[in-house]
């Protein structure tokens, strides 16, 4: 079973559906209980990065995620779920992130003179191929939707990048612990062969 964090954080139903389309069980839930006994977590999420760290706190997620990671369930985060799993975001000044893994999230340099956000497709490159992207050839597409990106500090865990006038971290990759910027749930078969992937880890 797999569980998706319910912190009233968005993009929570499309998640759900896309596993159920590949057949997979899933609970949405914000139950420390029903969290620690799923098979794999998923913690999604749109919006801003400390109005988000406010919802898991006020949800008592925090400790519960950092159990969840602790015990070696495979956990996946989702867009601003990747980020959350950072230090910090120049988003929310002075907020701390999970820390669950080192780097930040800067804001798209205006000068690079491309639309902020980023809204659409854009093709991954592997510096190193995780297990999200087993059987998926470089270059695919897949759908993003941000305004902050994330320069991770150990480059061994970046698993696909992106070119968007600078090079974005899409995906990360430390032990049982995997994130992806863009939405695999708004990416095609593309997207939908990643969360295959992460269902069968």
């Amino acid at each position: 079973m797999i569980a998706i964090i319910d912190y009233d954080a968005g993009n929570i139903k499309s998640v759900e559906k896309a596993f159920e389309y590949l057949g997979e069980k899933t609970v949405l839930t914000s139950d420390r209980d029903i969290i620690l006994a799923a098979d794999k977590v998923i913690l999604p999420g749109v919006g801003a990065f400390g109005d988000a760290m406010a919802k898991l706190k006020s949800h008592n997620l925090v400790n519960t995620i950092y159990d969840v990671v602790d015990k070696k369930t495979p956990f996946m985060g989702i867009c601003l779920g990747l980020q959350l799993l950072f230090e910090n975001s120049e988003e929310s000044e002075g907020v701390p992130g999970l820390g669950i893994l080192k780097g930040d999230v800067v804001r798209f340099p205006d000068e690079i003179g491309l639309k902020i956000p980023q809204i659409g497709w854009n093709s991954l490159n592997y510096p190193s191929r995780g297990r999200l992207f087993e059987g998926i050839p470089e270059e695919s597409y897949v759908y993003f939707v941000h305004s902050y990106y994330l320069k991770a500090k150990d480059p061994s865990i970046v698993k696909a990048t992106t070119e968007y006038g600078v090079e974005v971290h899409a995906s990360v990759e430390k032990d049982n612990v995997f994130a992806c910027q863009f939405h695999p749930e708004k990416s095609g078969d593309v997207g939908l062969a990643i969360l295959k992937n992460f269902a069968g880890l």
